[in-house]
């Protein structure tokens, strides 16, 4: 995967908070260190996140986009 963004942190999956339409996703970076990032629910499906998946933070500007590999 090769993108133009930066920043990029990778995680692991702590918790995956299912609303209506939006799923938030929270991810253990180490360190103590948490974020959050809220997807659709399209996207959580589409990429069959489950707790426990590795996952890359990837932040451009002021939003945090998930990636699988």
């Amino acid at each position: 995967m090769k993108l133009s963004a930066r920043n990029m942190l990778k995680g692991t999956v702590t918790e995956i908070e299912m609303g209506s339409v939006n799923v938030v996703v929270k991810v253990d970076l180490g360190g103590g260190q948490m974020l959050s990032s809220m997807i659709t629910m399209d996207a959580a499906k589409d990429m069959g996140l489950k707790v426990g998946d590795e996952v890359y933070a990837i932040i451009k500007s002021s939003n945090v986009i998930l990636g699988t590999m």
